[in-house]
């Protein structure tokens, strides 16, 4: 289902299998600057819409259903969450999700620069994975999140979740307005990526991209 998947060697499909194969554990909750780990190691965080499967996608990526809580409420997740592996030097960030938020207004704009403040000061910040949305394609909210990372100069790749709901007509509009939003935007990666957490789609070419970063 990802369209232009790369042709990654067997050898670095089976490296990205075996990082996420060994042990993640859940670190912290962060709701503030000062509370993050030392940047020793390297990050790559997901960041996304209320609802848009950011915790299940990071379940899915270390073969788990309870590393990352999730839950149909949005804004459930009102943390910089940290996720490290045992045996490698990578940590996943799980980010608040943006927009639409069942939270009061003065915790969702405390949520809204904490993920400013944390984008654009963290060192080892490798990578951003723009979760969107595969039955809709990106909201505004989707678009001024790219803007901020464009601005800051972060990587950021944007991967289609869900992507197992529409139909394949809404599928094909969603992935050719993403394409379009992304075209000409500095600091985005030009290939999207697919994926549904519920059927393991796009899961093993969404770990390979995070273990080249790795040994990159």
């Amino acid at each position: 289902m990802p369209i232009d998947t790369p042709d990654f060697p067997p050898e670095a499909i089976e490296r990205a299998r075996l990082l996420f194969a060994r042990p993640f554990v859940f670190v912290k909750g962060c709701v503030r600057i000062a509370d993050l780990p030392p940047m020793d190691r390297v990050e790559v965080a997901f960041a996304g819409r209320s609802n848009v499967g950011k915790s299940s996608l990071i379940n899915a990526l270390c073969g788990t259903s309870a590393l990352a809580r999730t839950s149909n409420t949005p804004g459930r997740t009102q943390e910089l969450n940290i996720f490290e592996s045992t045996t490698e030097p990578l940590r996943l960030v799980d980010m608040p999700g943006y927009g639409f938020a069942k939270a009061p207004e003065d915790k969702v704009r405390a949520w809204t620069s904490l993920i400013h403040q944390y984008l654009i000061g963290r060192a080892t910040l490798r990578r951003v994975y723009v979760l969107v949305d595969g039955r809709h394609g990106p909201k505004d909210n989707d678009l001024s999140v790219m803007n901020e990372l464009d601005r800051a100069a972060v990587s950021y790749q944007v991967v289609l979740t869900k992507a197992d709901k529409p139909s394949r007509t809404d599928l094909d509009a969603a992935i050719r307005a993403t394409e379009t939003a992304i075209a000409k935007r500095p600091a985005a990666h030009p290939r999207l990526i697919l994926t549904s957490s519920l059927k393991g789609d796009g899961i093993a070419d969404l770990r390979t991209e995070i273990a080249q970063l790795l040994e990159g």
